[in-house]
This record gives C-alpha cells, sequence and structure tokens, in this order.
C-alpha cells in the first residue's frame, strides 16, 4: 500500500526519484489521503515555471466530501504537472502512485530530500 521505492511527508505526500525530467521528482499523494479525501473531482496545480516552497501551499484536491491543500515536499521549480487530471481527477483515487501523479519539481536544495520518510517511518505516523 506504500511502496518502499518513494519518499514520504507528514501531510500525506510521496515522492518518487528521478521524476521523468532531468534533476526531478514526482509528487503525488498517498493511498492514506486519497481515502481519507474520498471522491477527488477537481484537482488544482502550480503551473509549469512555478516556484514552490517545502512544506507551503501549492495547490488544492477539491473532493465531495472537501477541499484539501497540496504542499510542496521541497523547495524548487515546478517543470511539468499530470494535464490528464484536468479531465479525470478521479485518477487521483483509482492509481495514487501511477497515473495520479500531481506534478514534477526539480529541488533548488537536494538536501531537503533527506528530510523525507521512507516508507515505514510514513506508515509509523499513520498508526500513532
Amino acid at each position: 500500500m506504500y511502496p518502499d521505492d518513494l519518499k514520504y511527508t507528514v501531510e500525506h505526500e510521496w515522492l518518487r526519484l528521478p521524476g521523468e525530467h532531468e534533476g526531478s521528482v514526482r509528487v503525488g499523494i498517498t493511498d492514506y489521503a486519497q481515502d481519507a479525501l474520498g471522491d477527488i473531482v477537481y484537482v488544482s496545480l502550480p503551473e509549469v515555471g512555478d516556484t514552490v516552497e517545502a512544506a507551503a501551499t501549492c495547490g488544492e484536491l477539491e473532493s465531495t466530501k472537501s477541499v484539501s491543500d497540496i504542499y510542496a515536499p521541497v523547495s524548487g521549480e515546478v517543470v511539468a504537472r499530470n494535464e490528464t487530471l484536468d479531465a479525470t481527477p478521479e485518477l487521483v483515487n483509482n492509481d495514487p502512485y501511477g497515473g495520479g501523479w500531481l506534478f514534477e519539481v526539480v529541488p533548488s536544495d537536494p538536501t531537503q530530500l533527506d528530510d523525507l520518510l521512507e516508507a515505514d517511518a510514513y506508515v509509523a505516523t499513520l498508526e500513532g
């Protein structure tokens, strides 16, 4: 349920290293987050070229239950966004670690990646 090859945040985002673009990491939300949100009906993502700051809000996920902020897991420049989610936001629910990814960012400080959680540490935060 929480792939070992990803890094995680306490805000329920995951990062895949590397992303599809040189120097980037791919960002999405965890299975736990998509389940807690319910059916996602709208996704607002940062634009390509935007600069995001670690732990700052950079988008929103709207579900049938609520609206939830997306937090940037690292600081850097957005180099890709999942345009497919404009028409099919339910991919975040159906495939959170695959087709439901959100955006890619090139970290401005790669050492920030060292502060992220491994899968077992993330799961421990859910059980605590």
